[in-house]
């Protein structure tokens, strides 16, 4: 790999990681500010993107082209992800969601489309996976993945549409006790919520496994996805009552991006083994 190559791989594998700190640190900054910022940014990835990955999206070869359309399919979302970084956390308070109601829509609209993509490349992957013989851990990676992506839109719809339209309806009339049928709706999209990031978590350890049968990924790499994906899994499911320090992995794994942390990073494994050899996965 040239140093242009490896810079651009390290700096890719830092994005989701950096933009997490400084969303969680930082917090809600005013568009103004993050927008410029952002753009220059998304300009950095794209450059970084083609460095790392010109060989398999060139390639003469449609497997390996393939390969690239896979891995771009699940690196692209973290493109419009990282605006999450000026955003920062969801509000906390009512006030705050009804001043950046449009902030909140577009932030769940990003997520829905996200998710659409990273599926689509994760069943375009499965399919490669079953021809070079490995049917059993893709199948079950994809099963789990096609069941969490509706629920996954269902839930970005109740953060990003309902509790929207459900604040200001809230701030308008003044009410200061929420009415049971929200309340219900809260406690029912609780459930969705740390179901379908389980799902997410567990297709994740599925393809890992998978990847890790045919030869593509190193065992080490393979191992690290399976154990963080099924941590993940775990802690996303855990009660709310959990203790003070599992409670807090418990929300930071179920934040809405993190499940699609490690479909990002197999992304960039993808596109790195174009620049170590063309040949390794023909």
């Amino acid at each position: 790999m040239t140093n242009p190559q490896a810079l651009s791989r390290f700096y890719l594998t830092l994005v989701p990681f950096l933009a997490a700190i400084v969303a969680l640190t930082i917090g809600h900054s005013k568009p103004q500010l993050y927008l410029p910022i952002w753009l220059v940014h998304l300009l950095l990835m794209v450059v970084a993107v083609w460095r790392l990955g010109k060989n398999s999206l060139t390639s003469l070869d449609p497997q390996q082209r393939q390969r690239g359309t896979i891995a771009l399919l699940v690196i692209i979302p973290w493109l419009f992800f990282t605006v999450f970084a000026g955003m920062g956390p969801p509000p906390t308070s009512i006030p705050d969601w009804v001043a950046t109601a449009t902030e909140q829509q577009i932030r769940y609209a990003l997520l829905i489309a996200g998710g659409i993509s990273i599926t689509a490349g994760f069943a375009l992957l499965a399919n490669q996976l079953r021809q070079r013989g490995e049917k059993t851990y893709s199948l079950l990676g994809l099963l789990a993945m096609g069941i969490a992506l509706p629920l996954f839109i269902l839930n970005m719809a109740y953060w990003g549409s309902f509790l929207v339209e459900s604040f200001t309806h809230f701030s308008a009339a003044s009410i200061a006790r929420r009415p049971d049928w929200y309340l219900a709706m809260r406690a029912l999209f609780s459930w969705i919520s740390g179901i379908e990031v389980a799902l997410f978590y567990l297709a994740s350890a599925g393809f890992a496994q998978s990847l890790q049968s045919v030869g593509w990924f190193k065992p080490r790499a393979c191992r690290l996805y399976l154990i963080v994906s099924l941590v993940g899994a775990l802690l996303s499911v855990l009660p709310s009552f959990s203790v003070e320090p599992l409670a807090i992995a418990t929300y930071l794994v179920s934040i809405p991006a993190f499940p699609f942390i490690i479909p990002y990073l197999m992304g960039l494994h993808l596109l790195n083994l174009a620049n170590r050899t063309r040949t390794i996965v023909t």
